[in-house]
């Protein structure tokens, strides 16, 4: 489910749930549907955890390395032998394989399904598409729209930001920006339901032509078609991506994007979750930092897998699950509270409910709570949502590349996505976890949180004054190049490895320094100017353990990576 509208141009009213037309039921034993399989084990599984580079890329080991977070058998692909297995069943076919679900994707009627919960290797079977029933379709929460307000685009445009200065200002990341921190070497991927435009328009030229779109695909239908179907993915994108100077300024204006299509706006059925599940996987994989992700999940079009309030716990939910294990992953997951705030619903959405995530509440452009905003708390009790950003009247670009404004926490997941992004960037040496905990302190509310707004409105620079105690944020100070440095073999046996550096470090002399876990100096190296792109480390003997290599070219371009020695 979609959480963000596009302001009607004349005040147009969208269908209703109600209105939606039913899907005929179908009933018969050889439709053909999608089920995750799980399988028993990964045994006879040619991968290790002790060689992650045969199935993360080096960006991904890093990013837990830097964390000191272990690679789990979880991260383990499943066991090919069984995927085999799987494929050679007549009338079985598979879509995909999820890692952290040991398990796969595979469509196949009735007895097809029965057949292969026979095999020895298979624990169960999940359906994840259903025909609906006859009758009128479910009744969903439903969005909220509120009628547009052109005095905003007078009195909050900015010559540089235009219409979209007052979100970025709000949460403190225009201070950020102007200190150099945009997101330049940062990750974020984005779960949507379509990207149109992006390949075209001009607030996303700077993305284009700078190679800041990493990746794109389409776990609907299984290809790399991203930039058609659904506006949404566009509209939020835009909040954190889009550059055209004078026009619209997003709050990451210089990250790295991947672009994930995970909703089918045709329907509303458990493959979504999945499909929200293996984006987060390949995310994992790929080394992303930031995930954002403006959907929400609570009934689907037939009952059967409907969850209850009850439900909403951090343990229930497809997508809830696959949230919390990619926090466990290192990445910082941000994700829209809902819009079910003025409905019989209220509550926020899975997978909001997940732990160690951030679920983000709708505020106006006066910090005021909108009223669609979904509320909390989780059923176990936690506070969610846990911060807020601008979701009313939200400055967003449109499939033309006109700036224009929408509601929604959809629009305020990315917005405050973009900031995490750039706080990061500022702060490299923080888990996942930090930098929640540090924008959670931040916030406006931070000394007394609610189920409205969590811990409020984050601001950027309280932040990092509480993240670099007596360090004031300024343009001046040494900050992160573009580009994420990138250390391999990673672990390391000898004693030798190699750097691979971005560009903005390219052609200058380097000094490169070893620290250990304790923050001692046990090495260091000076290296000329070189157009190459990968340098060759001699830190020389090292004990085994966790280190850290801090890479300065001059006095303003600092970067660090943590790495293992074995």
């Amino acid at each position: 489910m979609l959480a963000g509208l596009v302001l009607a141009a004349a005040g147009a009213a969208l269908p209703t749930a109600t209105q939606a037309q039913a899907i005929p039921a179908s009933g018969q034993a050889n439709t053909v549907r999608k089920h995750l399989v799980y399988f028993r084990d990964k045994a006879g599984t040619p991968f290790t955890v002790i060689q992650p580079q045969a199935y993360l890329s080096a960006r991904a080991v890093q990013r837990r390395t830097r964390q000191n977070i272990a690679v789990q058998p979880r991260d383990l692909p499943v066991t090919p032998a069984y995927v085999t297995q799987l494929k050679a069943v007549p009338g079985a076919t598979v879509w995909y394989t999820s890692r952290w679900f040991n398990a796969a994707v595979v469509s196949c009627d009735s007895a097809t399904l029965r057949n292969l919960q026979a095999l020895p290797f298979v624990r169960s079977a999940t359906t994840l598409t259903r025909t609906a029933v006859a009758g009128p379709a479910p009744v969903r929460p439903r969005s909220f729209e509120d009628a547009a307000d052109p005095t905003l685009d007078r009195t909050q445009a900015n010559p540089v930001y235009g219409i979209a200065y007052k979100q970025a200002q709000m949460i403190g990341a225009v201070s950020l920006h102007n200190a150099g921190f945009r997101g330049e070497g940062m990750q974020i991927a984005v779960f949507d339901s379509g990207f149109p435009g992006v390949n075209q328009t001009a607030p996303f030229a700077a993305m284009r032509t700078e190679n800041r779109l990493a990746d794109v695909y389409n776990f609907v239908e299984r290809n790399a078609a991203v930039y058609g179907r659904d506006s949404h993915g566009t509209h939020c994108l835009s909040t954190m991506a889009a550059s055209q100077t004078g026009a619209f300024v997003g709050t990451a204006p210089k990250a790295t994007f991947r672009l994930y299509i995970t909703e089918n706006i045709i329907g509303e059925n458990p493959i979504e979750e999945v499909n929200w599940l293996l984006a987060a996987e390949r995310a994992d994989s790929a080394g992303v930092d930031v995930i954002s992700s403006s959907l929400g999940y609570s009934t689907f079009d037939t009952p059967y897998g409907n969850y209850t309030y009850a439900d909403l716990n951090g343990r229930t939910a497809i997508s809830t699950r696959a949230a919390t294990l990619a926090a466990r992953a290192g990445m910082v997951v941000v994700n829209s509270a809902g819009n079910e705030g003025n409905s019989a619903w209220q509550r926020i959405l899975a997978p909001a409910d997940a732990d160690s995530i951030l679920a983000v509440a709708a505020v106006d452009s006066f910090g005021r709570r909108v009223g669609f905003s979904s509320i909390g708390p989780s059923a176990d009790g936690r506070i969610k949502p846990n911060l807020a950003a601008m979701g009313s009247q939200t400055a967003i670009v449109n499939t033309a590349g006109q700036p224009t404004r929408g509601s929604g926490t959809s629009y305020a997941c990315p917005v405050l996505a973009g900031l995490v992004a750039c706080f990061w960037q500022a702060n490299p040496r923080l888990t996942a976890q930090e930098v929640i905990s540090f924008l959670q302190r931040s916030a406006s509310q931070a000394a007394a949180p609610n189920n409205l707004l969590g811990y409020g409105l984050p601001n950027g620079v309280a932040a990092y004054a509480l993240a670099n105690p007596g360090t004031p944020l300024s343009a001046g100070q040494p900050r992160a190049v573009g580009g994420q440095l990138v250390l391999y073999p990673n672990p390391v046996q000898g004693q030798e490895l190699n750097l691979e550096v971005s560009e903005a470090l390219r052609g200058k002399p380097l000094h490169v320094r070893f620290y250990d876990a304790r923050g001692a100096l046990v090495a260091e190296q000076q290296l000329p100017a070189t157009t190459a792109a990968v340098l060759r480390l001699q830190p020389g003997p090292l004990a085994r353990g966790i280190y850290t290599c801090d890479v300065t070219a001059g006095s303003t371009t600092r970067r660090t990576v943590r790495f293992v020695k074995q």
